[in-house]
């Protein structure tokens, strides 16, 4: 079993949470994932601090850790918006007009995809599928999936976020 002695980067309480999780697991390489995980959750995003703790906490190769943060889509290296709109671009939503959504959504709010708005307030994220294939295109608006959008519906929903008076 390998023992972690690499120190938190700070003395933010959040650290204990992920030491908790890379010591549930021994601090093995295998626990990487579910360490992310645990970092995400408690800060919110990524950072390269934070990426290179759980690196030197592992024993894993930095590079590794970087890859396995941006291969998968549910890690962000950037904080992200008071609300995130994710874009699927599967097969089936390709195909039924999942890039003409992303094309107004990124229109109407200035930011390109992996962007947030310099007001903090809406994140424009893609995914290759979200499994609701039946449903295409399909959007998620805060964790709520939104099928058979049509693009200027999807921008109506994030405008709603924008507005502080109802819609």
């Amino acid at each position: 079993m390998h023992v972690n002695t690499v120190a938190p980067p700070s003395e933010d309480k959040r650290w204990r949470i992920v030491g908790a999780t890379m010591r549930k697991h021994g601090f093995t390489p295998d626990a990487l994932i579910e360490t992310l995980h645990s970092a995400q959750e408690a800060f919110g995003f990524l950072d390269d601090i934070a990426l290179y703790y759980v690196a030197q906490s592992l024993g894993v190769p930095l590079s590794r850790v970087y890859g396995v943060a941006t291969f998968y889509n549910l890690f962000n290296l950037k904080p992200q918006g008071a609300h995130t709109c994710v874009v699927c671009l599967g097969t089936a939503c390709y195909i039924k007009g999942g890039p003409q959504i992303l094309s107004a959504l990124e229109d109407a709010t200035g930011i390109h995809k992996g962007e947030t708005t310099s007001d903090k307030q809406v994140s424009l994220m893609i995914a290759r599928c979200l499994g609701a294939c039946g449903l295409a295109p399909a959007c998620v608006f805060d964790g709520e999936v939104a099928g058979k959008i049509e693009p200027d519906e999807a921008v109506i929903r994030l405008k709603d976020w924008t507005q502080n008076e109802p819609g």
